[in-house]
């Protein structure tokens, strides 16, 4: 049985959390076969085969727990790009505001539009973000042909945009600090890089984990 758990567990890819709760939910159900069997008058080994036959085979089981993986994979991602884009989105001009240099001239034309970049960038994940959960939710109730191939699409417009949001962002930040020099000691600044660097990084392994259960 821990072979056939181990096995398993090689194969299965995605968010560590969401495996261990699968292979939990696994052990307890093997467990509670094997169970059955001794009551029955199974020797330990022959109701541990016995389990492990009518439990199924990594082959048979590895597909439809693969894609539960990618639910719950997408699920996560949307719920951290839901939270991450609506604060940035709703709060990215905050940084700014009071600043010393904030009554000076504008800045150029091409940092506004890249500034403006940002703003869409975000919004745009917010709403494949929102997206995701519909498709989570239907795909719960009542999976229907092509659900799957809806949510992978979501899932690559949410890495992608993740990714986008990530370079111009971080294209703005230098330009700022370019263009501001103290802009590097404003305190708004330094805990608004400090928290967006921390979204980043959730948002990162939320996508990491979801581009590992769809690849399998």
């Amino acid at each position: 049985m821990e072979e056939h758990l181990r096995e398993l567990a090689a194969r299965l890819q995605g968010p560590a959390r969401l495996k261990s709760d699968l292979l939990t939910e696994a052990r307890h159900g093997l467990l509670d076969a094997v169970e059955a069997y001794r009551e029955g008058g199974a020797p330990p080994t022959e109701a541990q085969r016995r389990a492990v036959a009518e439990f199924g085979s990594p082959a048979q089981l590895l597909p439809s727990w693969q894609a539960e993986m990618a639910v719950g994979a997408l699920r996560g991602l949307s719920l951290r790009m839901l939270a991450v884009a609506g604060v940035l989105v709703v709060a990215g001009d905050l940084t700014w505001r009071g600043a010393s240099w904030s009554a000076g001239p504008p800045p150029p034309a091409a940092y506004m539009l890249l500034s403006s970049s940002v703003d869409w960038i975000w919004i745009g994940a917010l709403v494949l973000a929102v997206a995701g959960l519909l498709l989570v939710a239907v795909g719960n109730r009542s999976p229907r042909p092509g659900l799957a191939a809806l949510q992978r699409a979501v899932g690559t417009g949410l890495t992608g945009m993740l990714v986008l949001g990530m370079m111009a962002g971080g294209a703005l930040f230098a330009w700022s600090l370019g263009i501001w020099d103290a802009a590097l000691s404003w305190p708004p600044m330094i805990i608004g890089a400090v928290v967006v660097g921390a979204a980043y990084f959730s948002l990162a392994r939320a996508a990491r984990g979801w581009l590992l259960a769809t690849a399998h």
